[in-house]
């Protein structure tokens, strides 16, 4: 189940394509049963996480917390049962995403889906620390990005 929450008042936005993309995303790594929470926030807020979990003070677009931890990239989550069927969640600076959509070039519809795919896949064990992690997290967010772009056409 994909559960999603904005607690952000400041930019107008509709989950109901955000939440779209998230199950077709998951379906499509095979992980349909599995949860997936999104909270949608404010830079402040962000950044409070930021600063707790990653010792950085400043606001970010994403954060990403995964359930299983340690997991590698492309390996397989394996769950001994129901309760165990989670993603994990993430963390979602609308506000931050809306400057970046417009710097980029990208509309904010675009850019949360990209740093969707970019947040699923770090809960699934993919980082970009070194530049052979980076290819790697890069190469499987082009094939999901491109299943999810001709999802939406079909």
């Amino acid at each position: 189940m994909i559960t999603i929450k904005n607690t952000q008042r400041k930019i107008n936005y509709n989950t109901e394509q955000l939440s779209k993309d998230a199950q077709t995303i998951i379906k499509f790594l095979k992980y349909p049963d599995f949860d997936l929470g999104i909270w949608i926030t404010t830079n402040k807020t962000i950044q409070e996480y930021n600063k707790e979990f990653r010792k950085k003070d400043k606001p970010t677009d994403i954060l990403s917390f995964s359930f299983h931890e340690g997991i590698k990239p492309g390996e397989r989550i394996e769950v001994c049962c129901e309760d165990e069927q989670n993603l994990g969640d993430l963390i979602i600076s609308l506000e931050y995403v809306q400057k970046a959509a417009k710097e980029l070039n990208h509309t904010l519809e675009e850019r949360m889906r990209i740093l969707l795919v970019h947040g699923i896949c770090h809960l699934l064990g993919y980082d970009h620390e070194e530049d052979a992690d980076f290819e790697l997290m890069q190469k499987e967010e082009n094939r999901i990005l491109k299943h999810l772009t001709r999802s939406k056409t079909v």
